[in-house]
């Protein structure tokens, strides 16, 4: 009986030690799961807090951009704003303009006096010869052409900053003019044949010299110029004052060739194509004294043709 009964608690122990063995791992890898799902759900929530912080950070970088610190800040943007704005809808030039230009120019001359001082023996009138032989009187004819070329450099594009599209250039300009027809530069034959019978063996002249002289004038003159509507293809233009010397031939009585004096202008151009131009203009010289018996005050009118570069 007592070993029936041992027998029964031995297989009793046995069946025990058996589920036990059994069910242990089965109890430990659904503990071992549980922590590991434990632990993927915490690093999730720490992953979230982290994307939540990131993006309250992004919001606020966006908002600190967006806002300018101060009005100062808030007034320069506003008018880069503007400044980008005018320049989008500027109309966008294809070409810069050549404003330096190089001109060939010619026209009328007028001057206001009598050529004086020029050797003119036909108003020869018997007693008018002095001692030198040769007599002296004016040039009627006050009539002339001229024909010339001068340099235009662009010094500013708005007059200094007190008036938009309002150039100011430097002119420099030469200019020929022939004031009369030529005259006789010496006695005639016949002219000579009459001094030496008034005055045998007191006054004897050489033969006769009917060589001829033309009237004539250089002049050279630089003079600020101030061009309007810089841009367009109208330019009308004015030459407040100018500096310009004039040389003459024949010289004056007392052999002088130069006489300093001022130049005023006022004209304008047109571009035809491709930087070149035609205009028209009017001056008028001045001098505030005669070179000796001469005087080259006078106006002159003509037209000219342009080349910008």
């Amino acid at each position: 009986m007592i070993n029936k009964t041992k027998l029964a608690l031995g297989i009793a122990a046995a069946t025990l030690t058996i589920t036990g063995a059994l069910v242990s791992p089965q109890a430990m890898a659904h503990s071992k799961a549980d922590r590991v799902a434990e632990a993927a759900s915490n690093k999730a929530d720490a992953l979230e807090a982290q994307l939540q912080a990131m993006q309250s950070e992004l919001s606020r970088l966006r908002a600190e951009v967006n806002r300018p610190s101060s009005n100062a800040d808030a007034g320069k943007v506003q008018e880069l704003d503007q400044w980008m704005t005018s320049v989008k809808s500027a109309p966008a030039e294809s070409k810069k303009s050549k404003d330096n230009m190089v001109f060939f120019r010619g026209g009328y001359g007028h001057a206001n006096d009598q050529r004086g001082g020029t050797l003119d023996p036909t108003a020869l009138g018997g007693t008018e010869i002095n001692r030198n032989g040769v007599a002296v009187g004016p040039i009627t004819d006050r009539d002339s052409w001229y024909f010339g070329a001068g340099f235009d450099f662009s010094v500013n594009d708005n007059l200094f900053g007190m008036m938009d599209k309002t150039e100011v250039l430097a002119e420099l300009l030469v200019d020929y003019r022939q004031l009369g027809e030529k005259k006789s530069n010496g006695l005639s034959t016949a002219e000579v044949a009459v001094v030496n019978t008034l005055a045998p063996g007191v006054i004897t002249l050489p033969a006769a010299n009917t060589q001829s002289a033309t009237v004539n004038q250089l002049t050279v003159a630089a003079s600020p110029k101030v061009k309007f509507l810089k841009g367009s293809a109208f330019r009308p233009w004015i030459i407040p004052v100018g500096f310009e010397i004039n040389v003459i031939s024949p010289p004056s009585d007392a052999i002088t060739v130069l006489n300093p004096g001022m130049q005023f202008g006022a004209g304008a151009d047109y571009k035809i194509w491709n930087n070149i131009y035609v205009g028209a203009d009017a001056r008028y010289h001045y001098s505030a004294d005669n070179v000796d018996g001469v005087r080259t005050d006078g106006v002159t009118a003509g037209g000219y043709l342009g080349l910008g570069f």
